[in-house]
């Protein structure tokens, strides 16, 4: 279970009125899942990354659940969902298996929704691309600051030349059994050095530690051995759904190389999307861009009428770079 409280009376207050469901797993693994906004809505699913939970999606919540049906949950080991009991626990397949189950606890037969991912949550999107659940309930899915290989050889938060030294100091890093302690200004400003941009307000900053400080130390070191050997590449070149990918040019934990790399490597890539002063935490550093690109994956692929799809389905692959929000 989380350590972390929500803070009702503050700036990053969770919204109201969501119902709560369990979704249980191939393994048995029990799955803490919210629910938010008219149960006729547009569903949007939200998968959250390493060392974070529902929590992290507090902005999309806020804005999306008033015309939309947001669904969020909690990865297996975060938030108010249970560790795994052993080392198998620990996989992509398991990530997969939890977003199946998710899917059709919440979704009606044949529905639809956008789904969105940050960070291992894009991991988790890449790893049930192919699944029998992930292609009856997906419309579209946007792709936010992950990779799918490579990851600790090409992270930048130890700031050293690329090489074999800097990749097994990060592994070290990354996957250390250390715990966090609490959140200082000391543990804030480490943060924002590794996983934010340089001009994060201090709110999202502390926001953010106090999500990551939240995940217990034996399931943040768990899944850091997943990421390190991560190899989605293949998945990523099967996931015949459309897909926006959005990266932060100043994100040293995924730097932007992995979502070039994604966005050539899709079948149906719908735009890829750079902030610029953005670093790895873009849902929480710049909401409005995270939750508009989620509105325009849903009008387009959730439509009313069919011929916007048609449309929308010949455009073909761009780059924007924006200001972080």
């Amino acid at each position: 279970m989380s350590r972390l409280t929500r803070d009702l009376s503050g700036p990053h207050a969770p919204p109201t009125g969501g119902r709560e469901v369990t979704a249980v797993s191939a393994d048995g693994a029990r799955v803490h899942v919210e629910v938010y906004g008219a149960e006729r809505a547009p569903a949007v699913v939200l998968a959250h990354g390493w060392t974070c939970s529902t929590l992290f999606w507090d902005a999309q919540i806020r804005d999306l659940a008033a015309d939309h049906r947001v669904i969020v949950y909690d990865q297996r080991g975060h938030g108010r969902s249970a560790a795994p009991f052993d080392p198998d626990g620990y996989s992509t397949r398991a990530l997969a298996d939890d977003l199946e189950a998710v899917l059709a606890a919440t979704l009606a037969p044949g529905e639809k929704a956008v789904l969105a991912g940050h960070s291992m949550g894009g991991m988790t999107i890449m790893a049930a691309g192919g699944r029998p659940g992930f292609r009856e309930h997906t419309a579209a899915v946007l792709l936010c600051s992950t990779g799918s290989s490579s990851l600790v050889a090409e992270s930048r938060v130890v700031p050293l030349r690329a090489g074999r030294l800097r990749t097994r100091i990060t592994r070290s890093v990354l996957g250390s059994r250390a715990p966090l302690g609490p959140v200082t200004p000391v543990a804030k400003r480490v943060l924002r050095y590794g996983t934010m941009g340089p001009g994060s307000a201090p709110e999202r900053i502390d926001a953010c530690a106090r999500i990551v400080h939240a995940c217990p130390r034996a399931v943040r070191h768990g899944w850091s051995h997943v990421l390190a050997t991560l190899q989605l590449d293949v998945e990523v070149a099967a996931l015949g759904v459309p897909t926006a990918v959005v990266a932060g040019l100043a994100d040293r934990l995924t730097p932007v190389v992995h979502a070039r790399r994604i966005a050539e490597a899709l079948p149906e890539c719908v735009g890829l999307t750079e902030l610029a002063g953005v670093g790895h935490m873009t849902p929480v550093e710049a909401p409005e861009a995270i939750s508009g690109r989620i509105r325009e994956l849903v009008t387009t692929y959730l439509p009313t009428k069919p011929a916007q799809k048609t449309v929308e389905k010949s455009v073909q692959k761009s780059v924007q770079v924006k200001e972080g929000a």
